[in-house]
């Protein structure tokens, strides 16, 4: 695989308490990785050290050029970072949070261009917003602030999305629409992103790779398409607890991982 992003023995916490520990990988140009692990293991740790936002030990290099030395400015220009929740607190129309994603281009007091304003149309309209660009953005559902967030990051012109959990406030539907767009995005150019999800059945039939992070720590590396769904019951297991996987078909013809939960005897003794 040609690396075209990759962490090398990142460690990173709060204080003096560790959370990511020694956590290496890579990802090559147009795939898709998620992160998959149980709550607290260090996911959302782990997107918040490659982004510059906490200080972090090890290294990341994006096609050739390492992140730590970046300024903001620089980082911001190749690397967009979208929390589980975006911070904003102010009455702000949808069209200008996506145009936000702009800013890195922008120089002091410089606003944005009529083509600007187009891909922000364009890009709101790709992920089901179209309509909605002089709305407030706090009067958005939960899962709508997601996909304008996305929106802003697909107009941000960067090589590196990183993405905390980016379907935990969406329904069904749009769970599936924002992989597709993931999907396409990384397709395109020298691009890669970084998921962490929430639903282990997304990640496993729209991820190239999966990196299993349990207690700070990769345990797994596993890919989808090629491993054997008994290599990755075991490497789950560590997250889910007893699981067991199968490949199904849709009525389209397209085949899927379903993952089912078994019965854990440890889970039954619990009180």
């Amino acid at each position: 695989m040609n690396e075209f992003f990759s962490v090398s023995h990142l460690q990173a916490g709060y204080g003096s308490r560790p959370v990511v520990q020694d956590v290496s990988f890579s990802v090559g140009a147009g795939e898709l990785l998620g992160v998959l692990g149980a709550n607290g293991c260090g996911k959302t740790t782990l997107l918040k050290a490659v982004c510059g936002i906490l200080p972090h030990q090890g290294s990341c290099q994006l096609d050739g050029r390492p992140l730590e030395p970046m300024t903001p400015r620089q980082l911001a220009r190749c690397c967009s970072y979208i929390p589980q929740r975006s911070g904003i607190s102010i009455d702000i129309s949808v069209l200008d949070v996506v145009l936000m994603g702009f800013n890195p281009w922008l120089g002091l007091l410089e606003r944005p261009t009529a083509e600007m304003r187009d891909k922000a149309c364009s890009a709101l309209a790709r992920v089901g917003l179209a309509g909605r660009e002089q709305d407030n953005y706090l009067h958005l559902s939960e899962g709508q602030k997601q996909l304008c967030m996305l929106a802003r990051t697909l107009t941000a012109g960067g090589s590196l999305l990183l993405l905390d959990e980016p379907e935990s406030a969406l329904d069904f539907r749009y769970r599936y629409r924002m992989l597709e767009l993931l999907r396409r995005w990384t397709g395109q150019k020298q691009r890669a992103a970084v998921v962490t999800l929430h639903d282990a059945s997304l990640a496993l039939n729209y991820c190239d790779r999966l990196l299993i992070l349990s207690q700070g720590r990769a345990s797994a590396l596993l890919t989808p398409a090629a491993d054997s769904p008994e290599q990755m019951e075991k490497a789950l297991s560590s997250v889910y607890g007893s699981i067991s996987l199968a490949r199904c078909k849709t009525r389209s013809g397209r085949t899927q991982l379903v993952m089912l939960k078994e019965e854990d005897p440890q889970e039954d003794c619990m009180p």
